[in-house]
């Protein structure tokens, strides 16, 4: 897209309605200069370091091209908004790239009221992008404010492994989100609420961040994103496999399809299933009362799952005895 068409597409959809926080707000406070111009002029908070991520998800990559728009724009800002939240960031500002096949208002009005609603859930605002013809593809970067990061490489050998919540939920929803599966209302929901509405764990990573050594959000499965915190702090990890948690719907999916060995498949879900967004962190064993109480006094469903090692490797114990799923986790490429 071109010309006016391009610059009504934006004034129309995006510029008018995609505001977020009360006026007055820290995130409207910091906007000079927002959309409508060649760059926006932003006023970083004094005293903060400045959080900032970008996320490109495709159609039929990771979403289906024809699930409902607005599902889709809150799936693409919940992903990012994620990570500003394993970095134990506060969201401000977020810029969209957006690919359209073509300039469909029926299309367009309910993506930017889901990225609107999101937008205004998380109070980020909107303040610049770009939109283009041709396959369906949305780009989006947020930056947030910081000024106690949790970073991947502060993790010391003997720290605690947790994880914020239930696992495999997303990789559970796939086949009823691609329609593969057909299921309850009730069921649709739950896959809806675990693809399409991830939510980013904000409260957490703010509770835990004086406290946690390491962080970051689970994309790609447990134990490859475990694997990335391994790497960057120079350790290995033992996790004991009974007390990962499971998401409910990962035993539903299973039953309905008839699976014979549940407990196996269901572990190797939680395990490498992608798309959690929950947060995976490491607590110092100084800190770990203080996580314990803090996670029971907010009602957390925060989780031990094992420790950080010395020596290199992520290493599973299933009943006492080392095991291996068959897969660790999703790969880009």
């Amino acid at each position: 897209m071109s010309g006016p068409g391009e610059f009504e597409l934006i004034r129309e959809y995006f510029a008018s309605r995609i505001q977020a926080g009360e006026p007055g707000s820290g995130a409207a406070r910091s906007v000079e200069l927002g959309i409508g111009d060649d760059c926006a002029l932003l006023n970083p908070p004094a005293g903060k370091m400045l959080a900032t991520s970008v996320d490109t998800l495709v159609a039929d990559v990771h979403f289906p091209a024809d699930a409902d728009p607005y599902k889709i724009a809150s799936r693409a800002l919940r992903v990012n908004l994620s990570d500003l939240a394993a970095m134990n960031a506060t969201p401000l500002w977020f810029t969209l790239a957006l690919t359209l096949p073509e300039n469909s208002a029926e299309w367009l009005e309910p993506f930017a009221r889901g990225l609107a609603d999101t937008a205004r859930q998380h109070g980020i605002t909107l303040v610049g992008g770009d939109t283009t013809k041709g396959p369906l593809s949305i780009t989006i970067q947020v930056t947030g404010t910081c000024e106690r990061p949790l970073r991947r490489d502060g993790a010391g050998a003997g720290d605690h492994i947790f994880v914020s919540g239930p696992l495999g939920a997303a990789t559970a929803a796939l086949p009823i989100v691609t329609g593969k599966e057909p299921v309850s209302n009730e069921q649709r929901q739950q896959a809806d609420a675990a693809y399409y509405f991830p939510e980013p764990q904000f409260e957490i990573a703010h509770l835990i961040g004086d406290y946690a050594s390491a962080a970051l959000d689970i994309s790609d499965g447990l134990l490859g994103d475990l694997g990335h915190i391994c790497e960057a702090s120079d350790l290995g990890a033992e996790l004991t496999t009974e007390q990962v948690p499971v998401a409910a719907l990962v035993e539903t999916m299973l039953r309905k399809q008839g699976e014979e060995d549940m407990p196996t498949r269901a572990l190797e879900t939680a395990l490498t299933g992608g798309d959690d967004y929950q947060l995976c962190f490491t607590v110092p064993e100084q800190h770990l009362q203080a996580v314990f109480d803090t996670g029971a006094a907010h009602g957390l469903p925060i989780t031990a799952i094992g420790r950080m090692t010395a020596e290199k490797g992520i290493r599973l114990l299933r009943s006492g005895s080392p095991w291996q799923p068959e897969h660790t986790g999703y790969r880009h490429f």
